[in-house]
């Protein structure tokens, strides 16, 4: 498909900074949450609208990202460490702020684009592609790309994700829209304190990579090795196939008085069962379900929703295959329930305390043994993204940050219970799973 694509062709770049001086200089340390994803890549985002005043959304654009940048500083800064060798955000006022490239794109159609299902002829939309969080020692820490369409706008965001999780993420986007769409101040400031919920510090010997460009040589895995062939694929749940997942995962209530299976374990565990089929695992072998969970109400105290940073844990939990495919969905629906149940203020703690008592920097692909990984929610409110020229026509992931069983949940562009699952499986898998009419029979 990428070598069918039109090329992006790269027009101008210029920084955006706070439109007004800040007057201070101020250095925010990254706390235990944070740390661990030094080594995973930018976290990619495209959102896509519909217009044809390219130049005025543009402008747009930029004024808008200057006014919320007030409030959103850290991400017009840089990553630096104190004297110490702790990670901080350092921002002042010389700083040069977020990386905006324009491009243009003519021949690619909205339409292009909503019936692409993987991700490679999506590269060119958005920046910082294989590049590691690390990097935004020597990077910007938000790098945006508007890209002009031949009926529209593309929207490529990449994220340091040493800095912030989808939560924050999203919230930003809106405080963005908010203020394109006129509003004079955003509704939600973010909370900048990180501090407050984490204060250990915990110095690492790291340094950056030679840049070189934009990211990792080949498109080899960090280790060297080949990465497998993969696919990406997107699913699109309705409200009615979400009912009828759940209602069937429910239909036998565990007798242990335990609650009722939620819409997200329901389709996780869905996605969990059919994905280890199409894998063709030997009813001996592992297969590992990770979720990345919200904190923020997990800690004690509890944070607000507008935490700005990391406030996110893996969670693992394992079975055989055979136990998850031999036995009705509510065994696994149960067994993913009790991982997230008992992952409170006191497991989060112990999580902190052992990282910090031997940290470990994770790579974004050390989710698990045939594992099926859930990354981004189906509450993040991704369609009321407005800047004034209507909501997206579509939300992707970039190729950031994938790996075999990574998935990304999405509100659906319909609206209501809605989910668009946007699934990264090895080939040969993929094609299975394409073909079960088990697990693609609620989308009909």
């Amino acid at each position: 498909m990428a070598s069918e694509t039109p090329k992006v062709k790269l027009t101008g770049k210029t920084h955006v900074k706070p439109n007004k001086k800040l007057g201070k200089k101020d250095h925010c340390q990254l706390v235990t949450f944070d740390l661990p994803y030094l080594a995973f890549y930018y976290n990619q985002k495209l959102l896509f609208y519909k217009g044809s005043d390219f130049e005025d959304m543009v402008k747009k654009l930029k004024e808008g990202l200057g006014v919320v940048l007030v409030d959103f500083y850290q991400l017009a800064g840089r990553l630096g460490k104190d004297e110490e060798g702790v990670f901080r955000v350092e921002y002042d006022d010389d700083v040069e702020g977020v990386e905006v490239v324009e491009a243009v794109a003519e021949e690619i159609s909205i339409a292009d684009l909503e019936v692409e299902e993987g991700t490679s002829s999506l590269k060119e939309l958005i920046p910082y592609s294989l590049v590691l969080n690390l990097e935004g020692m020597q990077r910007a820490l938000l790098a945006v790309q508007l890209t002009k369409l031949k009926d529209g706008i593309a929207i490529g965001c990449a994220f340091n994700h040493a800095i912030l999780d989808g939560t924050a993420t999203w919230h930003f986007m809106s405080s963005w829209a908010e203020i394109c769409n006129g509003c004079p101040t955003i509704s939600t400031r973010p909370f900048l304190e990180r501090t407050k919920v984490r204060d250990t510090r915990v110095k690492l010997d790291l340094s950056p990579p030679p840049s070189n460009g934009n990211g990792t040589a080949n498109g080899a895995s960090s280790n060297g090795n080949a990465s497998p062939q993969l696919r990406e694929r997107v699913f699109k749940f309705s409200e009615s196939a979400i009912d009828k997942i759940k209602s069937t995962v429910n239909a036998n209530p565990p007798s242990d008085g335990s609650k009722p299976f939620s819409t997200f374990q329901s389709l996780s565990v869905h996605i969990w069962r059919h994905v280890t089929k199409a894998r063709s695992l030997k009813p001996e072998d592992y297969t590992v379900f990770t979720v990345f969970a919200d904190c923020r109400k997990r800690v004690d105290p509890p944070m607000p929703d507008s935490y700005f940073g990391n406030l996110i844990q893996a969670i693992f939990t394992v079975t055989a295959a055979g136990l998850l495919s031999g036995n009705p969905p509510e065994f696994g629906a149960g067994v993913i329930q009790k991982a997230i149940e008992s992952h409170n203020a006191n497991a989060i703690e112990q999580r902190n305390k052992e990282w910090e008592s031997a940290p470990k920097i994770f790579e974004f692909k050390d989710a698990g043994v045939n594992c099926v990984a859930v990354g981004s929610s189906p509450r993040f409110k991704v369609y009321e993204v407005d800047f004034g020229w209507g909501k997206p026509e579509g939300v992707r992931s970039g190729s950031n940050n994938r790996f075999d069983g990574m998935v990304y949940l999405y509100q659906g562009k319909s609206g209501g219970r809605s989910i668009d699952v946007e699934i990264s499986l090895e080939a040969g898998a993929m094609e299975k799973l394409e073909q079960d009419k088990e697990f693609l029979l609620p989308l009909v």
